[in-house]
């Protein structure tokens, strides 16, 4: 619309000029005002290209996941302001980065995006500034068929941003987080937004950020009987109340032993089932050496179960793993009663999954690997995949955003072919 009416005023200035000078003009001059509108009209076609495309790509997302199963998540949103560099610098350095590039980010975002992507009806709960920043995020969660009618949009205070130095030397990054204001509250979702929100709803994420309006939203869904799945990256507050809540887990590395006080990450898992009833599998993910899994198992006949402890469990799977292949792989025992000594037992079944091994030419960035992982178990919960195949294709999905610089840049559609070989 902007080029119509540059291109619009151009014409009446020239029309004007002609009239008061026509015999000034000389061919020079008709030269310059013609390159001028051919210039505006060129930008406006491309715009127009540009926005059209972008409103299909919108429009058919849409259309394809309307049909599709509906998971709602709550969580945190930003814009990430992604700078890499040859390596950290040391303090009171002075560097220059080597690429650069502003994006959406959280981890709620990102696992949305990446739910959506992959052919999920995704709402998304969060709040967000009405300023440039928060304009971005909402256009960037839409265009990737995000819902986000029920954002909060604050007429005052900021935006959360995140900045992040992306070290290609160590292949790590680095995260420098500034908090939007003012925070959510409850009292930003009325009672009837919060039962529009969870209509329909197939299962519920929380990445635990915003914990006082997370639970409101959580308590509901738990009164629905709508699944919960939340992502314990770390101690918060407010997660001992989420993961009694939840029936599903994802960890990080370090959560596990930090929240249980195990000596090990198996016992660990072992202690987190007997201490959380209402959780079917806990996850916990371990970067480049992929994740391990236990998941909760009711025997046909209890005290036939094989007892075995969990951390020589886990070595025993070890050794069934095919070094050689590159792809996401996934090992399972048999359904089992494993113990953690000093802890207890419980029954279940053992899942270490690998992670692919990407070529050192092809790592670009790790930013939001862990919420891609997240965003494709949703998805395989809600189409219900079996364990195997759904670590496998949560650790393609997570592999394939690392060849991008950001958390968004790289995430897959279902129609990627590198997802193929994961789908049967």
């Amino acid at each position: 619309m902007t080029a119509i009416l540059s291109t619009s005023a151009m014409l009446r200035s020239f029309i004007s000029y002609s009239s008061r000078s026509a015999s000034s003009i000389n061919s020079s001059t008709i030269v310059r005002y013609c390159s001028s509108v051919s210039a505006s009209i060129v930008r406006f076609y491309s715009g127009m290209h540009k926005l059209i495309g972008n409103i299909f790509r919108a429009n058919m997302s849409t259309s394809s996941q309307s049909e599709s199963p509906i998971v709602l998540g709550f969580g945190g949103v930003s814009v990430d302001l992604l700078a890499t560099v040859a390596s950290f610098p040391n303090p009171d350095d002075k560097i220059r980065s080597t690429s650069m590039k502003v994006q959406g980010g959280g981890n709620a975002g990102n696992a949305l995006t990446c739910a959506a992507r992959l052919g999920l009806n995704a709402r998304l709960i969060s709040k967000v500034a009405n300023d440039a920043q928060g304009r971005g995020v909402l256009e960037e969660l839409q265009l990737d068929g995000v819902d986000v009618s029920f954002f909060v949009v604050s007429e005052e205070g900021n935006s959360p941003f995140t900045y992040v130095i992306v070290d290609n030397q160590t292949k790590t990054r680095t995260c420098i987080h500034t908090p939007g204001w003012p925070p959510m509250i409850p009292n930003d979702i009325s009672s009837s937004t919060l039962k529009s929100a969870l209509d329909g709803v197939k299962l519920a994420y929380f990445d635990v950020r915003l914990h006082e309006t997370a639970l409101v939203i959580a308590h509901e869904a738990n009164r629905r009987s709508i699944p919960i799945l939340i992502d314990a990256e770390r101690i918060r507050e407010g997660l001992d109340e989420f993961l009694y809540l939840s029936d599903y887990v994802v960890c990080s590395a370090k959560l596990p032993q930090a929240w249980t006080e195990a000596p090990t990450v198996p016992s660990a898992l072992v202690s987190m089932l007997l201490r959380l009833p209402k959780v079917k599998f806990v996850i916990v993910t371990l970067g480049a050496d992929g994740c391990l899994m236990l998941e909760r198992s009711i025997p046909a006949d209890e005290g036939q179960a094989e007892e075995m402890d969990v951390d020589n469990l886990v070595e025993v799977l070890k050794q069934k793993i095919d070094n050689k292949n590159a792809a996401p792989t996934c090992i399972s025992s048999d359904i089992t009663r494993l113990q953690a000594k000093g802890i207890g037992s419980v029954c279940g079944r053992l899942f270490l999954g690998t992670a692919e091994k990407i070529p050192e030419s092809e790592l670009v960035d790790t930013t939001g690997a862990g919420d891609a992982f997240i965003g494709a178990i949703l998805y395989a919960i809600c189409t219900e995949k079996p364990p195997e195949k759904m670590l496998a294709f949560a650790a393609q999905v997570a592999a394939i955003s690392c060849r991008a610089l950001g958390a968004r840049s790289g995430l897959p559609r279902l129609s990627d072919p590198r997802l193929m070989p994961f789908l049967g």
